[in-house]
């Protein structure tokens, strides 16, 4: 893991020359961030993910040889990588966000955004947080609610409702949780932001914080976006009637 005083190693994993030319521009100029070595394809990017050592991987999607997706499930398996996996693609598509995050990436961010949100997205997932922007997190909401619905109707024989939202009201949380950790899931799992979520609360910004590690902690889930997906398959929140 980086120190406060290390600069953030970064491996770039594309198979495209100009693109990894470009990320590496980008990041090399900026302080506190290292690229330390690129990678063609995923099968190689394990290979020198485990002899680099990186801390954050910034990963293509459609590869030859090994895809982005299938060396995100290795490196998130491999003891010998300690490294957080950044998803960087061209396709807003939502088979492969999902699969990414299932995956264990800790970040998806399209290739058009800016190179300041590609900074920031580093160091983000770089400190350990998830990089799950509210419009992703409403997307990964409305697979899971509209499976959900879908299961609910099988069950009983009903018919597709037109519209259906979010409602804190289904499976009760876990009992190791604490009543405001449960509340702190219950809102997360809505796509709401920290800031958000301390304003729903009247609590601080840093009070929410320590309140989504501690639930993370508990349910062994790795960050906020497998506290979303929690939620949802768990039925803590379900769609409304």
């Amino acid at each position: 893991m980086i120190t406060a005083a290390a600069p953030v190693r970064v491996l770039i994993v594309d198979d495209q020359e100009l693109v990894r030319y470009g990320f590496r521009v980008i990041l090399d100029l900026t302080e506190g961030i290292d690229v330390v070595g690129e990678a063609v394809n995923g099968e190689q990017a394990i290979l020198r993910a485990q002899e680099l050592k990186p801390d954050v991987i910034c990963m293509d999607v459609q590869m030859p040889i090994m895809d982005g997706l299938a060396a995100t499930r290795q490196l998130v398996d491999d003891p010998r990588v300690d490294a957080a996996v950044l998803i960087l693609t061209t396709f807003d598509r939502d088979d492969y966000l999902y699969e990414a995050l299932q995956a264990g990436a800790s970040g998806f961010l399209l290739k058009n955004s800016s190179p300041e949100s590609l900074i920031e997205a580093v160091r983000v997932v770089a400190a350990g947080d998830a990089l799950l922007s509210p419009a992703v997190t409403k997307r990964v909401i409305a697979r899971f609610a509209g499976r959900l619905d879908h299961e609910y109707r099988a069950d009983h024989d009903q018919k597709p409702v037109a519209a259906r939202r979010p409602r804190p009201a289904g499976t009760p949380a876990p009992p190791q949780l604490t009543e405001r950790e449960a509340e702190v899931l219950r809102l997360l799992a809505q796509g709401m932001s920290n800031a958000e979520i301390a304003g729903c609360l009247v609590v601080g910004e840093a009070t929410v914080k320590t309140h989504v590690s501690n639930l993370l902690a508990k349910l062994q889930l790795r960050d906020r976006i497998q506290a979303v997906i929690y939620a949802y398959e768990n039925q803590i929140v379900i769609p409304a009637d």
